[in-house]
C-alpha cells in the first residue's frame, strides 16, 4: 500500500530527505536552480496528505447517517401552497437522492469544509418538504453548520420554543426557516448562544387548520436578540407576532443592521425616531402594522436607505422635506397612514428611485411639479388623497414611468395629451377627480395598455385619436359628460379586452358587424347612455363574440333582444331599464346556456316560456308586466333548470297562480322576491328545508292560511317579509332557530296571536313589524337583560296589546340608545352584491299616516310605533333614554298621567301624533325641559302641540336636500 506508507511519513523528514539527495546528486552549483521544483513538490505532497483520491469519502460517516435519519422523519409533496400563493411544481433539491453510496458532501443542498468534512451549510428551499422539526431531530447533531436554509416548505413544530438542540450551533452565521409553519414562542434562550448570526428569517410562519397558530416573541426573547445579536446585518420576521414586544426595544440592535423587515407583526406604540437613523441600514420594512404610530424623522436619516415600506400603519405627521436627501432612496411606500399636510417638492433630485406610493395618506395641496421630473421612477402612486391643481403643460421626464395612479383626489384642468405619449406607460388612473373639458389630440401615441378617467367631468366628443393608442386592453371613460356617437375607430382597436363608456350622453347606434372587430373583448359596459341603442339586422348571428362574457346595457334605448349575443360566451347580462317588449321564447334563450347572471328588469316583458340556461345564478325580472302562473311553467320539473341559481327577483309584476313546491328543489338559493305580484295559496311547508336561503320577501300578494312552522333548518335566514297578505293562525314558533334573522315583516295580515315573547332569543332582530293584526294581550314584563338589544324599528301599530309597558323592554333597548350609524347599521344586511348587481330590500315605515319604502335609510332609522292599541298607565320614563329614536307614535291608546320628564332628551325625534291621538295626557304637561331639534334639523325649541306641523315640514325639506325624497324610497 504506497499510498498509506507517503502520507504516514513526517512532511518535515520528507522535505530534508529531499533537499540530501538533490544535493548529492547534484552538488551545491545546482541547488538554487532546483528551489522552484522543490517548492512545487512540497505543495504537491501537502495536498496530497488532505486531499483524499477520489475513492475516498470526505464525508464523515456520523454526519452522513445523520442526515440520512433526517431523510427519513420527513416527507416530500408538492401539494401545498406558499404564503405568496405560488405552488412548488417540483422539488428544487430532491433529498430522495441522498444515499450511502455517494459522498454525502456530492449531495445536492449540503455543503462540507473541505478540509475536515465536515458539514457547514444547508440549502433546502423550496423542496416540497413536509413534516414536523422537533428538538431531537438528527439534523442538530450537524453542529459545524455555518448556514441553514429551510425556508418555503411545509415543516412544522414548536421547534423555537424548545431550542435545546440549537444552542450546538455556536458558528451558525445564516438562518432561514421563512414560509413555514413553525409556530410556538421563540425562546430567550436561543440568542444568547447564536451569537454569530448575521442573518436571521423567520419570517411567514404558522398555520391555519381549524385554529390559526403563528409564531411569537414575547418581550424578554426579542430583547436579548437585540442586545446579544452583535454581528446581525439582514433580520427579517415578517408575520411573526410581535405584539408583546416593546418598541424600546428596538433601540438595542446591531448598529451593523443593513435589513430590517418586520410587516404583519401586530407592532403597536410609537415607532422610536432613531430607529431609522441606524448607520447602515438599507431596508425598513414596517408595513401592515395599523396600531404602529410615530413620526417621520426631520433629520438624521440612514444616509443609505434604499428601500422605505412604512404602509398600513398610523404614522402621522407630514412628509419632511428631509426625504430629498435620500439620494440612495430606490422605493418609499407610504400608502395607508394618517398623514397631513402637502408632499414637499423635493424628490425630483432622487435620481435612484423607481417606485413612490402615497396613497390613502390624507395629503392635500397642488401636486408636486418636481415629482414629473424623476429620471428613473417606474411606479408612482398617489391617489386617495386630496391632491388638487392642474397637471404641468409639458413633460420631457418619465420616460421610464410605467404605472401613474392618481385616482380619487381633486385634479382639475384639462387632460393633457403629454399623458398618453410618455413611452414607458403601460397604466393610467385619473378617476375620480375634477379634470374637465375635452381630451386633447395625441400627437404621438404611446405603448399604454390601460386608461381609466371615469368619474371626472370631461365633456365633448371621444376624440378619434384616443384610438391610436392601437395597445389598449382596457379603457373607462365612464361617468363623465362625453357626447355624439362613439367614434367607429374604436373598433379597431383589436386587443383591447375591456370597454366602460357608461354613464355619458353617447348616442346612436351599435352595430353588431363593428362589435365584432373587437375579437379580444370580454368586458364591455354602455349603461345609463339613454339615446344609445344597438343596431340589430337578420345576419347577427353570423358574427361572433369568442371572449365576449360580460354585457351591461342598462338604462339606454335597447328595444329587442341583440341576436349576436347567441353566438357569444356570455355569463352576465344586464339589459334592465330598457324598452324591450314581448316575451322570452325558447328561441331567443338559445343563446344562453353559459349566462350566471341575467338582469331584466324594469322592462315591459309579458311572458317567460323557461329561465334561461342552466347554470343561471342571477335572475332579476322586476318591474315588468309578465302575468299568469309563470312560476309554474318555469320550473315545471320536466323542464331542466339551473341548479345553481341563488337569487329570484321577479317582484312587481302580475303574476297569479301559486309558488309550485318544485321551488324547494333549488338548494342553492339565497334570495327569493316575489312581492308584489297576485300570488295564491299557501306557502309550503318545504321552504324550511332551504339551508341557504337569506332573503324572502312574499310581501304583497294574495297568500292565506297559515306561515308554515318549518323553519328548523333556515339558520342563514336573515330577512322574512311576509306583508300585506291574507296569513292567519299564530306566529310559528320555529322562528327561534333563525339565528340569523334582522328583519321580521308580518304586518297586515289576519294573525292572530299573543306578543311572540321567545323572539326575544334572536341577537340580531333589529327590525320587528306586526302592525295591523289581531295579536292580543300585554307585553311581557319578565325578560332576559340582553332580549332584544339590537332591535332599532318596531312597529306593532293596529292591534290590540293591552296592558302597561313594561320597563324592563326599554332598558334592554340598547341599539335605541347607541348612534345608529355606529351601532348597527355597519352589521344590517339590507342588500346583496351579485356580479355587478345589487338587490336592496324595502322596507315600509309609517308616519304621519304616510306609508314610506326606505331601502337605504333602513340601516340608520330608529323608530318606534305602538299607536292603536289599548296600552293603558303611565309612559314609562325609560323610553326618554332612546336619545337616538327619530320617530315616535305612541297615539291612540289609553295613557294616563304626565308626559315623562326623561323626554328632554329626545333631540333627534320627530314626536309623530305623540300627544294629538286619543290619551289622557294634557297638554299643559308637557315638560319645559324638553327641546325637540326634530333631527338635527332646526325645529325650534319648546315646541307646542301645534307647532309639529312646522316640524314635520322642515324634517321633509331636509330630508328632500339630503335627496331622500319624503314620497318615495329613502
Amino acid at each position: 500500500m504506497p499510498y498509506l506508507a507517503v502520507v504516514t511519513i513526517d512532511e518535515t523528514y520528507l522535505c530534508s530527505l529531499t533537499l540530501y539527495l538533490f544535493f548529492s546528486f547534484f552538488g551545491e552549483k545546482k541547488m538554487g536552480s532546483l528551489c522552484l521544483v522543490l517548492v512545487v513538490l512540497q505543495l504537491s505532497w501537502s495536498l496530497s496528505s488532505s486531499v483524499p483520491p477520489p475513492s475516498s469519502h470526505l464525508c464523515l460517516p456520523h454526519q452522513r447517517d445523520a442526515l440520512l435519519h433526517f431523510k427519513t422523519t420527513i416527507s416530500v409533496d408538492c401539494d401545498f401552497y406558499h404564503d405568496d400563493g405560488y405552488r412548488d411544481p417540483y422539488p428544487r433539491i430532491d433529498i430522495e437522492s441522498w444515499n450511502k453510496s455517494i459522498d454525502c458532501c456530492s449531495w445536492k443542498g449540503v455543503k462540507c469544509n473541505n478540509v475536515t468534512g465536515h458539514v457547514i451549510g444547508m440549502d433546502l428551499s423550496h423542496s416540497c418538504l413536509v413534516g414536523s422539526l422537533f428538538a431531537n431531530n438528527s439534523l442538530f447533531q450537524l453542529h459545524n453548520l455555518q448556514w441553514l436554509d429551510l425556508s418555503s416548505n411545509n415543516l412544522r413544530g414548536s421547534l423555537l420554543e424548545n431550542t435545546s438542540s440549537l444552542f450546538h450551533f455556536h458558528g451558525l452565521r445564516r438562518l432561514n426557516l421563512a414560509d413555514n409553519g413553525f409556530d410556538g414562542i421563540i425562546s430567550s434562550k436561543l440568542f444568547s448562544q447564536l451569537v454569530s448570526l448575521t442573518h436571521l428569517n423567520l419570517s411567514y410562519n404558522g398555520f391555519f387548520d381549524d385554529i390559526e397558530s403563528y409564531l411569537r416573541f414575547d418581550g424578554h426573547g426579542f430583547d436579548m436578540l437585540a442586545r446579544n445579536l452583535t454581528k446581525l446585518r439582514n433580520l427579517v420576521l415578517d408575520t411573526v407576532d410581535m405584539s408583546d414586544v416593546a418598541l424600546t426595544s428596538l433601540l438595542n440592535l446591531s448598529s451593523s443592521l443593513e435589513h430590517l423587515s418586520f410587516s404583519w407583526c401586530q407592532l403597536h406604540g410609537e415607532f422610536p425616531t432613531q430607529a431609522f437613523q441606524l448607520p447602515n441600514l438599507k431596508v425598513l420594512d414596517l408595513s401592515g402594522n395599523e396600531n404602529l404610530a410615530g413620526y417621520l424623522p426631520n433629520t438624521n436619516w440612514s444616509s443609505g436607505l434604499e428601500l422605505l415600506d412604512l404602509s398600513e400603519c398610523g404614522f402621522k405627521g407630514s412628509i419632511p422635506a428631509s426625504c430629498g436627501n435620500l439620494t440612495q432612496i430606490i422605493s418609499v411606500g407610504l400608502e395607508g397612514n394618517s398623514l397631513e399636510g402637502q408632499i414637499p417638492d423635493v424628490f425630483g433630485n432622487l435620481r435612484k428611485l423607481t417606485s413612490l406610493s402615497f396613497s390613502s395618506c390624507n395629503l392635500s395641496g397642488p401636486l408636486p411639479i418636481t415629482i414629473f421630473n424623476l429620471t428613473k421612477i417606474t411606479h408612482l402612486d398617489l391617489s386617495y388623497n386630496h391632491l388638487e391643481g392642474p397637471f404641468p403643460n409639458h413633460v420631457s421626464e418619465l420616460q421610464f414611468l410605467e404605472e401613474l395612479w392618481l385616482s380619487y383626489n381633486s385634479i382639475s384642468g384639462g387632460v393633457p395629451s403629454w399623458l398618453f405619449t410618455l413611452p414607458s406607460l403601460l397604466q393610467l388612473d385619473l378617476s375620480y377627480n375634477k379634470l374637465v373639458g375635452s381630451i386633447d389630440r395625441i400627437q404621438k401615441p404611446s405603448s399604454i395598455q390601460e386608461v381609466y378617467l371615469s368619474y371626472n367631468n370631461i365633456s365633448g366628443s371621444i376624440p378619434c385619436s384616443i384610438f391610436d393608442l392601437v395597445n389598449l386592453t382596457s379603457l373607462d371613460l365612464s361617468s363623465n359628460n362625453l357626447s355624439g356617437p362613439i367614434p367607429d375607430s374604436i373598433f379597431d382597436l383589436v386587443n383591447l379586452t375591456s370597454l366602460d363608456l357608461s354613464s355619458n350622453d353617447l348616442s346612436g347606434g351599435i352595430k353588431s358587424d363593428m362589435l365584432s372587430k373587437l375579437t379580444s373583448l370580454e368586458f364591455l359596459d354602455v349603461s345609463s347612455n339613454s339615446l344609445l341603442s344597438l343596431s340589430t339586422s337578420g345576419n347577427d348571428v353570423n358574427y361572433s363574440f369568442p371572449q365576449l362574457t360580460t354585457v351591461l346595457f342598462s338604462g339606454c334605448s335597447v328595444r329587442q333582444f341583440p341576436n349576436f349575443f347567441r353566438t357569444s360566451k356570455l355569463t352576465f347580462l344586464d339589459l334592465s331599464n330598457n324598452v324591450i317588449s314581448g316575451g322570452i321564447s325558447k328561441w331567443e334563450a338559445e343563446g344562453w346556456e353559459g349566462l350566471i347572471s341575467l338582469d331584466l328588469s324594469h322592462n315591459f316583458l309579458t311572458a317567460l316560456e323557461q329561465f334561461p340556461g342552466n347554470n343561471l345564478g342571477y335572475l332579476n325580472l322586476r318591474s315588468n308586466l309578465l302575468q299568469g302562473p309563470i312560476l309554474s311553467t318555469c320550473l315545471n320539473p320536466q323542464i331542466p333548470s339551473s341548479k345553481e341559481l341563488s337569487v329570484i327577483i321577479i317582484s312587481k309584476n302580475k303574476l297569479t297562480g301559486n309558488i309550485p313546491s318544485s321551488i324547494c328543489n333549488l338548494s342553492s338559493l339565497d334570495v327569493l322576491d316575489l312581492s308584489g305580484n297576485s300570488l295564491r295559496g299557501t306557502i309550503s311547508d318545504c321552504f324550511g328545508n332551504l339551508r341557504s336561503l337569506e332573503f324572502m320577501n312574499l310581501q304583497m300578494n294574495n297568500f292565506y292560511g297559515k306561515i308554515p312552522d318549518s323553519f328548523v333548518n333556515n339558520s342563514k335566514l336573515s330577512h322574512l317579509l311576509l306583508n300585506d297578505n291574507l296569513l292567519e293562525g299564530l306566529v310559528p314558533p320555529s322562528l327561534a332557530n333563525c339565528i340569523s334573522l334582522e328583519l321580521l315583516n308580518l304586518g297586515k295580515n289576519k294573525l292572530s296571536d299573543r306578543f311572540p315573547y321567545w323572539l326575544a332569543s334572536l341577537p340580531r332582530l333589529q327590525i320587528l313589524i306586526l302592525r295591523f293584526n289581531r295579536f292580543h294581550g300585554s307585553l311581557p314584563h319578565s325578560i332576559a337583560s340582553f332580549s332584544f338589544s339590537a332591535l332599532r324599528i318596531i312597529d306593532l301599530s293596529g292591534n290590540e296589546f293591552t296592558g302597561t309597558l313594561p320597563t324592563k323592554l326599554f332598558q334592554n333597548l340598547r341599539a335605541m340608545k347607541g348612534k345608529p350609524d355606529e351601532f348597527y347599521s355597519a352589521t344590517f344586511k339590507n342588500m346583496m352584491i351579485y356580479g355587478s348587481s345589487i338587490y336592496e330590500i324595502p322596507v315600509k315605515v309609517t308616519t304621519k299616516r304616510l306609508e314610506l319604502e326606505l331601502t337605504k335609510a333602513v340601516a340608520i332609522f330608529v323608530s318606534m310605533d305602538l299607536s292603536n292599541n289599548q296600552f293603558c298607565g303611565e309612559i314609562p320614563e325609560e323610553v326618554g333614554q332612546l336619545v337616538y329614536l327619530q320617530m315616535l307614535n305612541f297615539s291612540h291608546n289609553n295613557f294616563i298621567g304626565p308626559i315623562p320628564a326623561s323626554f328632554g332628551n329626545l333631540k333627534t325625534i320627530l314626536l309623530d301624533q305623540f300627544l294629538m291621538g286619543i290619551n289622557s295626557i294634557p297638554l299643559i304637561m308637557i315638560p319645559t325641559a324638553v327641546t325637540w331639534d326634530c333631527v338635527d334639523y332646526h325645529c325650534p325649541s319648546n315646541v307646542s302641540i301645534m307647532g309639529w306641523t312646522n316640524c314635520l315640514y322642515h324634517w321633509w325639506w331636509n330630508m328632500k336636500v339630503l335627496k331622500y325624497p319624503p314620497f318615495g324610497k329613502l
